[in-house]
């Protein structure tokens, strides 16, 4: 399963991720997100979403260690991979593929599985 993150920029950006080169993905409380962080795998493929002024996805990642001992709050490792054209909300609003997609129907929800089609849209890989 892929998925997408989403961040504020001003609190953590892509651009932090590619210079950090590994973080722990921490501050999520929605349960649906967190149901979705507890999930990831390592070797998962992740999509980064800016939100704030930007509403984009810019870049990815992989997840390297999911910890989920702690079922509230599991720990999940990400390591950067690269920063992608950028795919603005209204982009994907007008994608099918998104039609019934959280990341348009649930636009709070920080954590978003992916379909493969979704990924590819998002990444062209």
């Amino acid at each position: 399963m892929d998925y997408l993150l989403k961040t504020e920029p001003s609190e953590y950006s892509f651009a932090d991720l590619l210079r950090d080169g590994v973080t722990e993905w921490e501050g999520v409380a929605n349960p649906a997100a967190v149901k979705n962080l507890r999930e990831m795998a390592p070797g998962a493929r992740l999509v980064i979403y800016e939100t704030g002024a930007r509403k984009s996805a810019v870049g990815t990642a992989v997840v390297v260690s999911v910890d989920a001992s702690d079922a509230k709050r599991p720990v999940v490792k990400i390591k950067a991979g690269k920063e992608i054209a950028a795919v603005s909300l209204e982009k994907i609003k007008s994608e099918k593929s998104f039609r019934d997609s959280p990341l348009v129907r649930q636009g709070r929800l920080s954590v978003v599985a992916l379909s493969r089609e979704q990924y590819k849209f998002l990444t062209g890989e």
